[in-house]
């Protein structure tokens, strides 16, 4: 019994060593033959191998994430179909192919650039490589007071076309734009050389005085400001009686008379004063022309002048007095 026992036992001991020289010798077969390798997949379709898997995904997620090196405007890549590996024994005359591979992914990706739009009123002028260059030009239009900075900004842009990019210089002379010379024009001046002199005391009288003469009407219009009226526009009341028409109006002499002063008076503007005899006299205000000198005699109901609002004037009218020796009464007693 213990001598079959023993029998079976040297027989599965030669078979073990057996087995096992064949299997080391079918293994060095392979080895010398064949090395493991991936076989390489894009897009289901076979593209080719490579022995170090993990080198080449990582220069393919480099590429992806920066794009070529040698272009510092690229953003990133898009790649849509990224590449499968299938472990296996490949003969070792066989060459693997990993820069065909890379290749075909470049290819195949969608590269992305990034670049900076400087925006004039939201219209595209120029285009930099970095935002720090886009900030510098701007800077420097603040610094020659372009007229147009408080239009301009920086657009951060990505595209699959790169567009052309400008220096900062000829960007800066894009973009600038000189504010305006203010010149200088001079004052057209509607003041009226004065001749003769004239009485501006501020005496009234609401008494109604003999005049010994009778008036008739400057101009046809509206009454804006009666006899006496308060105003903050004047510095007292009211020595005359204001009438309000249109600028150009013809003026009349309410009667005839001589003109004892024409010309620019202050707050009254372009001012005309008729004397009619006996202390008696007219004044014609805020004229936008006078038409007669000093010295001039007229005749009641001939122009003299025209309805304008220069001096102490809100609006066109004829500020309208009538005097007797030097004191104001209130037009209202004798005309309109």
């Amino acid at each position: 019994m213990l001598k079959k026992v023993l029998i079976h036992t040297k027989r599965g001991i030669k078979f073990i060593v057996l087995f096992a020289i064949a299997t080391f010798l079918i293994i060095g077969t392979i080895a010398f033959l064949y090395k493991p390798t991936y076989s390489v997949f894009i897009n289901g379709e076979h593209v080719g191998y490579t022995e170090d898997r993990s080198n080449l995904q990582h220069k393919i997620n480099e590429f992806i994430e920066k794009g070529d090196k040698d272009n510092k405007s690229v953003a990133f890549v898009q790649v849509q179909n990224l590449p499968e590996y299938k472990l296996c024994l490949l003969k070792k005359d066989i060459v693997t192919n990993d820069d065909e591979i890379f290749n075909k992914i470049k290819e195949e990706g969608t590269t992305y650039y990034r670049y900076y739009a400087i925006v004039d009123n939201l219209e595209e002028k120029v285009y930099v490589a970095s935002f720090e260059e886009a900030e510098g030009i701007v800077n420097s239009l603040k610094e020659k007071d372009s007229s147009n900075i408080e239009n301009i900004s920086i657009i951060e842009k990505y595209e699959t076309e790169l567009k052309d990019l400008d220096t900062s210089e000829v960007a800066i002379s894009k973009l600038y734009v000189e504010k305006p010379k203010v010149v200088q024009v001079a004052k057209k001046t509607n003041k009226y050389q004065s001749t003769g002199s004239v009485n501006t005391s501020l005496t009234t009288s609401s008494a109604k005085a003999s005049l010994g003469i009778t008036l008739i009407r400057p101009v046809s219009g509206i009454i804006t400001s009666r006899f006496g009226a308060g105003s903050s526009l004047r510095r007292s009341s009211h020595t005359g009686l204001d009438i309000a028409t249109s600028t150009g109006t013809p003026i009349v002499a309410a009667a005839s008379g001589t003109v004892t002063f024409s010309g620019y008076k202050g707050s009254y503007g372009n001012m005309l004063v008729i004397s009619h005899g006996n202390g008696v006299q007219t004044y014609y205000a805020h004229c936008s022309k006078l038409y007669v000198s000093a010295g001039t005699t007229v005749s009641q109901g001939q122009v003299v002048a025209a309805v304008g609002t220069t001096g102490n004037s809100t609006g066109p009218h004829l500020h309208l007095e009538v005097r007797l020796n030097g004191v104001a009464y209130n037009p209202q007693n004798y005309v309109y």
